[in-house]
């Protein structure tokens, strides 16, 4: 009956087979970033930038002013945690740590440890929607967790038609969508946080020139001003954060099946190396 359906309506047949739509962007505005930055969270809340660094020995959870990017307060995480993902909650800032099985709580404005918490596996992302606390442990799962426990609500499974999206990394809540960066690639998923399917890709190849590319690590932060409705994307490493503007979508549908076929061998590549745990140096 497929085969027969695919026969008589090819083209509706590669439609529903295709990826969800890749989005343009254009740069709004630009701001300096500390290059010994190694970003793994990054929020905006009330004129100020929370950044969350990574790497054992050098991370911390950091207020920065958006415009210099002066880091105008630091606090350091003790040398044996990887810093990973970090989020605003009310009057607290929450980060994870990579392989420690450990998230730290910390008062907003004097960044003072008010509690730890743990969890299984792996801590990569972070954000919420203002109920729930979501969580990337670098697979194709998320994890939504109640921000007064940490225990673990639910999960979700993302998938862009069918096809697993692992790696998923940092997170940012923006518009009722859950965007993700996803490790070692230039792309940023809009994933529902209903159902866990991508909604689209917003395509960042080419926004970090060359001439600033020298020594930096991969695309990895997203941050939302809901209140001016501003989106920023940096790197770790990188020397700038940029804002940018989301264009619509467009594709090439032949183009673009090609393409389908080899992502998603491409992602069942990386399901199946997932067990293999990336160099510290590198996450």
């Amino acid at each position: 009956m497929l085969l027969q359906m695919t026969r008589i309506f090819p083209f509706l047949f590669l439609i529903a087979t295709l990826p969800a739509l890749a989005r343009d962007y254009e740069v709004v505005a630009t701001y300096p970033h500390a290059r010994d930055a190694f970003t793994q969270g990054l929020e905006y809340r009330d004129g100020f930038l929370y950044e969350g660094t990574g790497r054992n020995g050098r991370s911390e959870l950091r207020r920065i002013r958006l415009e210099t990017g002066e880091v105008l307060q630091r606090t350091p995480l003790d040398a044996r945690h990887f810093g990973e993902g970090i989020t605003v909650w009310r009057d607290r800032i929450i980060q994870l740590t990579w392989q420690s099985e450990t998230g730290f709580v910390y008062d907003r404005k004097t960044f003072g440890l008010i509690d730890e918490f743990s969890y299984s596996g792996e801590g990569w992302g972070l954000t919420n929607d203002g109920t729930r606390l979501i969580m990337s442990d670098g697979s194709d799962i998320l994890r939504f967790l109640d921000p007064q426990t940490f225990k673990e609500i639910s999960r979700l499974t993302v998938r862009d038609h069918g096809v697993p999206v692992v790696r998923l990394n940092e997170l940012e809540f923006v518009r009722g969508e859950i965007l993700a960066n996803v490790w070692q690639t230039n792309r940023i998923a809009r994933i529902s946080p209903k159902t866990g399917e991508v909604l689209g890709w917003i395509d960042l190849k080419g926004i970090l020139p060359p001439e600033d590319a020298r020594g930096v690590d991969v695309l990895n932060g997203i941050a939302y001003d809901a209140k001016r409705d501003r989106l920023f994307v940096t790197g770790k490493l990188w020397p700038k954060i940029f804002e940018i503007r989301i264009k619509r979508a467009k594709r090439a549908a032949a183009r673009h099946a090609g393409i389908d076929r080899r992502s998603a061998a491409r992602t069942e590549a990386h399901r199946a190396s997932r067990g293999r745990l990336p160099s510290r140096a590198s996450r």
